[in-house]
């Protein structure tokens, strides 16, 4: 019979599940940590000035450039700040002059013989003190045009916006954080070590940073700082991501450091390949008609290499790829591939 009568009858298309054969392979064993990523250059910027906040421009997240306004304050205070400023330089001019007049007066006088040589000291002294009241006016009047410009809070360098700390409307006064900003070019990881743990570090062969995601990055370079904590009794060790792995995450993110000291055989599955439900941890294991779900024991991460397998399997048997479609029903296994 044709049309859609028989289509309707014939039996859907099982699902085929990829699967990969279960073998010993080397991989890198030592100690792992836990650690987190932090931007290597990041600063907290401050606001100079007292006044309400009356613009803000930037948000968590956004990209910045040196230079670029971040937030305004009010400047009213500032702006009267520098017109008695501007003020206090032309008085303090005006005094000049007059001081400068009255002392060449004064010269004149005293070599006429009209006038004593105090009289002429006099109005030098007074001379040299205004001199001084100007110099004096016009540093103030540089501070209060510098104050004006504090009112705009700009970038300090290009970057990326991680916290805004002040809305538009609070009141912002010296040393008070605007937003703080850092570069994504330099993050790094950084792992507390217990200080008995020091050694590890010198022994390693080489250093793995294991992202969120899985990936596995080795560390470009590693530096262990010379003190220890003296409540927790740990050595916090930087760790340098490659040039070419500019962008390995954001400042916060968790990670696991491992301290790679010697190569072993493991038996290593791909992490997909493991269902976790609960407390279980199992595998779909191919068989002749199709798959069954066997628990099975796991030990370390090995990043990008899978998880280590410590019980419920053997060597040469078969696990599926994807379990989740392994577990629909009719589903049956593919050609076997060797995992590298």
């Amino acid at each position: 019979m044709h049309g859609p009568a028989a289509a309707a009858d014939s039996p859907p298309d099982l699902p085929v599940v990829e699967v990969v054969e279960v073998r010993a392979r080397e991989v890198g064993v030592g100690v792992e940590f836990e650690g987190a990523l932090e931007a290597a250059r990041t600063s907290t910027v401050a606001a100079q000035v007292h006044g309400n906040v009356v613009e803000r421009r930037v948000q968590a997240g956004d990209t910045v450039q040196a230079g670029q306004v971040l937030a305004k304050i009010d400047e009213r205070d500032a702006q009267a700040g520098v017109a008695r400023s501007e003020a206090a330089i032309a008085q303090a001019r005006a005094e000049l002059v007059d001081a400068q007049v009255a002392w060449e007066r004064s010269r004149d006088l005293v070599e006429r013989g009209f006038l004593s040589r105090a009289a002429l000291d006099a109005a030098q002294a007074r001379l040299l003190k205004a001199r001084a009241a100007e110099r004096q006016a016009i540093a103030s009047g540089r501070q209060a045009a510098l104050a004006q410009n504090f009112a705009t809070v700009v970038a300090p360098y290009d970057g990326l916006v991680l916290a805004t700390h002040l809305e538009a409307g609070d009141l912002a006064a010296p040393g008070r954080a605007v937003a703080t900003v850092y570069a994504p070019q330099s993050i790094r990881a950084v792992a507390h070590l217990p200080a008995s743990q020091r050694q590890a570090v010198e022994r390693a062969l080489r250093v793995d940073i294991v992202l969120a995601s899985g990936r596995t990055i080795v560390a470009d370079s590693v530096t262990v700082l010379p003190g220890v904590d003296a409540s927790s009794q740990t050595s916090e060790v930087r760790l340098e991501f490659p040039v070419s792995e500019p962008f390995a995450g954001v400042p916060g993110q968790r990670v696991r450091v491992r301290f790679v000291q010697a190569s072993a055989l493991r038996r290593i599955i791909p992490a997909q390949a493991l269902l976790r439900r609960g407390e279980l941890d199992a595998v779909y294991v191919a068989r002749a008609d199709g798959f069954s779900l066997r628990a099975v024991r796991v030990g370390a991460a090995h990043g990008e290499d899978g998880v280590e397998v410590l019980a419920g399997l053997v060597d040469g048997e078969r696990i599926a790829v994807d379990p989740v479609r392994a577990g629909l029903t009719g589903a049956r296994p593919a050609a076997a591939r060797r995992d590298r």
